[in-house]
């Protein structure tokens, strides 16, 4: 049974805009392994992109938004074996997902130069 799914665009523009800035934004949107990731690729911009779109699509998936005790550097974008992108709860978040009777989570994200969209689908 599907408990939520949600959907989101952001133009990579902003993001990189918002980092740029230097105001400690990266850090509490990103995961320390996000950065390290993002900050390999050649067009990093556009993985930072992805990976916000993926976190507002988790939110809207959920039905609450960026709820209490959640924080979007816990919401992490990581790659199984062969690439397949999956989010990985960390701390509190993680917790106050259970409580809502969430079960797997699939994301699919893409991106061009310009644009990163993401769509989360939360099963109970």
């Amino acid at each position: 049974m599907i408990l939520g799914v949600g959907i989101d665009m952001i133009e990579v523009e902003r993001v990189e805009a918002s980092i740029s800035k230097g105001n400690g934004f990266r850090e509490m949107i990103f995961s320390e392994e996000e950065i390290a990731y993002c900050e390999s690729k050649t067009k990093k911009f556009e993985h930072y992109a992805a990976r916000f779109a993926a976190k507002e699509a988790f939110f809207k998936a959920l039905g609450t938004g960026w709820a209490k005790d959640t924080l979007f550097n816990e919401v992490e974008v990581v790659h199984d074996e062969n690439g397949k992108p999956e989010l990985q709860l960390l701390g509190p978040t993680a917790e106050a997902v259970r409580s809502l009777g969430a079960g797997p989570i699939s994301v699919s994200m893409s991106h061009i130069k310009n644009v990163a969209s993401a769509i989360v689908i939360i099963e109970k």
